[in-house]
């Protein structure tokens, strides 16, 4: 099978996840195998469990960089930059992720979220902290329709430079991964 066969399959795949969740929003779309309460989070995590009542919808892989901006005298965040897909190994890209935070699928469904205070966690002091956002915002039909909830997790790379920046707003892209697990409220 020629790569753009198995690209187009995999559109297919999703077009078809797509459809399935607006007929039926209470079907899962994740992967059967997996937990459908989402990840394992190790204890020092549990603040960002999503809250009683949500359930997952849809589970996606991350990789693209973390944007920060020198102030001249520290490192500021600007926003991530990354690609969604359906697979661990980078496949099947489903969507992006960017400035807001807002993650938008290839459907056109788009989520804003807002950090839910007093939580995270990081179990790896050399990659950006684990997150529990909760919806601000969604608009369009598709898989990010009716998210209410959205966890950061097995998060690498990612975290603030160590170095000083030699200019001010001397802007540098930190390579990122993370998984994003999307949440809607049981019905």
């Amino acid at each position: 099978m020629t790569s753009y066969s198995r690209i187009k399959n995999v559109i297919r795949f999703v077009v078809l996840l797509t459809i399935v969740g607006l007929a039926f929003p209470t079907v899962s779309v994740t992967n059967a195998a997996e937990n459908n309460n989402g990840p394992e989070l190790p204890a020092q995590c549990s603040s960002i469990q999503a809250p009683e009542g949500n359930q997952l919808a849809f589970h996606v892989y991350a990789r693209g960089v973390q944007v920060y901006k020198w102030n001249g005298a520290s490192w500021d965040f600007v926003a991530p930059v990354a690609s969604l897909f359906a697979e661990n190994n980078f496949f099947g890209e489903v969507g992006i992720h960017y400035m807001g935070p807002k993650w938008e699928s290839k459907s056109g469904s788009k989520v804003e979220a807002r950090r839910v205070l007093g939580t995270g966690c990081t179990p790896d002091p050399t990659a950006i902290a684990w997150l529990l956002l909760s919806k601000y915002e969604t608009s369009g039909a598709g898989i990010f329709a009716s998210t209410t909830y959205i966890q950061r997790v097995n998060t690498t790379g990612g975290i603030t430079p160590v170095v000083p920046g030699t200019t001010i707003n001397q802007v540098m892209e930190v390579p990122y991964t993370a998984e994003y697990y999307f949440y809607r409220a049981q019905k």
